[in-house]
């Protein structure tokens, strides 16, 4: 079948599914808006308009739903309601609110959907709106995929603005003038006289009011926040060490618990707990699944009392050894383990005997390992279960640990606390599972759990493992064709087999960045092998499009230097997007692509679309006796609409240390079933005498506004290996990197 009668029957189908579900779902259940919570404890003299802001005699608060876990959310989330409710920073508290179906996320559901960020025709168009009418049924409320912005940037300005517009209707009422009369400024509403009446005191008349909707959103030339740089509204607190996170938190009469599960995954076939029960501090030994958790009156007693029980592990589900994990790898490149083909463009058969250059690539497990461990405090009681922790799909948590203790979700209480950090390792319940499971046997006691950095990452779900073959043609100085097969474990699966669910369809993450590349290549095909699960995988910041891209954009840098063609110079010609070219020609600008950079030294380029972010990074290395310096990164990234310039360089210069340390040095590999790696020493990240100048640019070219909190990351590993070839002449086709060459 050709390409575009392929084309025509996936999005025929896609379509068609959405214009069933279309009229399955019924247009009345789309539309309509769920229950604000917030209205359902207000006071006489209290007001909400919308599930994002409420208004008291005392003191504003702004709902900021999407979980705080270091990239800042909550100050964007708060900036875009204050933009339009006219308030300043500081002039009002935030909340991430109860978890409510009030709060579900559209977005999600556009990364969801099998088709390119820039396609915007009608079968795109519409699965994407039947995808999100489907979140919005499901009340599906979660953070990731760099989908906090774009789910937020109309409906909190539109939450923001009704907010005001009835605050000036209240005032209308009031004092008998016109609403058309009145303005705002700085949290209050202006009398034509200039006489200024604070928000908080206009509180008890605008609950009488209707809400006003339908109103419309500001231009962007009357903005005073967004697009400017702010100082974020956690800034003092985080730089101070004054910011509460989850593990900061103490309830009074509460108790501390550890645990000790088993590292394999497998069963506890037996334990002696008789040194631990007599160690200072211990109050209990309780059975836990797969192990034990001890129960002391503070949290290092009781980890200290944890790793003096003998215990006596059975065996885990997944091979033991990492050797066996990778000839599982190798093995599913098979017609059987398919998962999809993702795109055939030409005809790369018919040039399959042009001497092909073929490569293969790997990359290994790595970990979540944000600063904080992962830690919960729950108190359970006969009518309800209340939950202290950091997490990024509040709904869940409340069916997970219902699930355990035998309420109803309703009946479970789950304050969202701030992360430090999380890379995905938030989006997973073993913590809450087994603060449950304590709690549950101690019935009025609130229980702290606190894993150890060691059970943390022993009980860590990593990064997928995979691997990538690479087969492509080059013809008079270009690339001919391109055909690359990768084979990865599935996040997805494993993250939807914990909750029970079994995931429809293929995954396209295994191949993100790679088949929605932005190049318009004769012959291009893209496979997906979808590997057995081994190891159980989780989300890792940018998921797929961290592997899948290594894979991609290194191979094509293999196949541009066949063709004796500039690695620019080639991507530039392509691109078949305007944003994908803006992004390179913005990094070759800022690099000074071209030039000599002298003796020992290399420029490489890397080009990754993901979570619909085009991004770019060029990447300019030095070879020393010590071994590979890394001098200069060089980012660009077009996301539509920048909302805070600082916040933005932030995130990709986070995302690009993050993104470079991982692809030197991080590797999780398993032994007798348990990873051999329990601690960051063993898990190094880039060091701050490493770390290289980062510049960054920011590119508003889309009128749909995208996130930036992953996409920096896929791009930086392969601009890393492909300015090593250019600075050596050796290419490194394996992350980490160090298994190949050192790092000064």
């Amino acid at each position: 079948m050709s390409r575009a009668g392929k084309i025509a029957r996936r999005t025929f189908l896609i379509g068609s599914a959405a214009i069933a579900g279309g009229v399955a779902f019924g247009v009345y259940m789309v539309s309509r808006d769920p229950e604000n919570p917030l209205s359902r404890d207000l006071g006489s003299d209290e007001v909400t308009f919308n599930p994002w802001v409420r208004i008291t005699p005392e003191k504003i608060t702004l709902i900021t739903p999407h979980a705080d876990i270091g990239q800042g959310v909550v100050h964007a989330q708060a900036a875009l309601i204050a933009e339009e409710m006219d308030l300043d920073l500081g002039q009002f508290e935030t909340s991430f609110g109860p978890p409510s179906p009030a709060y579900w996320n559209t977005a999600m559901a556009v990364e969801g959907a099998p088709f390119r960020s820039d396609d915007d025709g009608l079968v795109a168009e519409a699965t994407r709106s039947f995808l999100g009418g489907v979140f919005k049924i499901l009340g599906f409320q979660g953070t990731g995929g760099s989908s906090s912005i774009p789910d937020s940037y109309v409906k909190l300005r539109e939450a923001g603005a009704t907010a005001r517009e009835t605050l000036k209707a209240a005032a209308s009422a009031e004092h008998g003038i016109p609403a058309a009369d009145l303005t705002t400024k700085s949290g209050h509403v202006i009398l034509p006289d200039g006489t200024a009446i604070p928000y908080t005191a206009l509180a008890d008349r605008a609950a009488t009011i209707e809400p006003v909707t339908g109103v419309p959103l500001r231009d962007p030339s009357q903005w005073r926040l967004i697009g400017q740089s702010m100082p974020r509204i956690d800034m003092v607190a985080k730089s101070t060490g004054t910011q509460t996170f989850g593990i900061d938190l103490t309830i009074d009469g509460m108790v501390y618990a550890a645990p000790r599960v088993n590292p394999n995954r497998g069963p506890l076939n037996g334990y002696d707990d008789i040194e631990a029960r007599a160690m200072r501090g211990v109050k209990d030994i309780v059975p836990v699944t797969n192990g034990i958790a001890v129960i002391a009156d503070n949290t290092w007693r009781a980890q200290q009392a944890a790793d003096a029980v003998t215990v006596d592990w059975g065996t885990g589900p997944y091979p033991p050894e990492q050797e066996d994990h990778w000839k599982e790898v190798a093995a599913s490149f098979t017609e059987d383990r398919l998962d999809r083909e993702w795109r055939n463009d030409g005809d790369v058969e018919a040039t399959a005997a042009a001497q092909p250059i073929m490569a293969e690539y790997r990359a290994g497990y790595a970990a979540h390992q944000p600063l904080e461990p992962i830690n919960a405090i729950i108190r359970v009681t006969d009518d309800a279960v209340e939950v202290w922790s950091a997490h990024q799909f509040p709904r869940f948590v409340q069916q997970i640990v219902g699930g355990v203790t035998g309420h109803d979700a309703e009946q479970v209480i789950f304050y969202n606390q701030f992360g430090g950090g999380s890379f995905g390792h938030r989006l997973e319940f073993e913590n809450l599972k087994l603060a449950a499971e304590i709690a549950n046997q101690m019935r009025g006691t609130p229980v702290k759990l606190t894993f150890s950095r060691e059970e943390d990452f022993a009980h860590d779900f990593p990064r997928q493992i995979g691997m990538a073959r690479g087969k492509g043609t080059v013809l008079n100085g270009r690339i001919e064709s391109m055909d690359i097969q990768i084979a990865t474990t599935s996040a997805a699966r494993s993250q939807f087999s914990r909750l029970g669910l079994s995931m429809p369809g293929p995954d396209g993450q295994i191949v993100s960045g790679v088949w929605n590349a932005p190049y318009m290549l004769p012959n291009y095909r893209v496979r997906a092998y979808a590997v057995p699960e081994l190891a159980p995988v989780s989300s890792w910041r940018s998921v797929g499009a961290v592997t899948a891209a290594f894979f991609g954009e290194s191979f094509l840098d293999e196949l541009i230097h066949a063709a004796g063609a500039d690695p620019l110079e080639e991507r530039l010609r392509l691109a078949d997007t305007p944003r994908a070219a803006a992004v390179l020609e913005a990094v070759g600008e800022m690099s000074g692509w071209g030039r000599d950079p002298g003796e020992n030294r290399g420029l490489g380029v890397a080009l990754v679309e993901s979570f619909g972010t085009m991004t770019a990074e060029a990447i300019e290395v030095e070879n020393t006796e010590r071994g590979i310096r890394i001098l200069n990164v060089w980012a660009a990234a077009e996301v539509g609409t920048v909302i805070d310039p600082v916040n933005f360089e932030n995130h990709v210069q986070g995302g690009v240390v993050w993104g470079l340390g991982h692809a030197m040095n991080c590797e999780i590999t398993y032994s007798g079933g348990v990873a051999q790696q329990t601690n960051f020493h063993a898990h190094e990240g880039m060091r701050l005498y490493q770390c290289p100048n980062i510049e960054v640019r920011g590119i508003e070219l889309s009128d749909r506004v995208h996130g930036i909190g992953e996409p920096p990351v896929p791009p930086a590993a392969p601009a890393l290996a492909n300015a090593i070839y250019a600075a050596t002449g050796q290419r490194i086709r394996e992350m980490p990197m160090h298994h190949h060459i050192d790092f000064a």
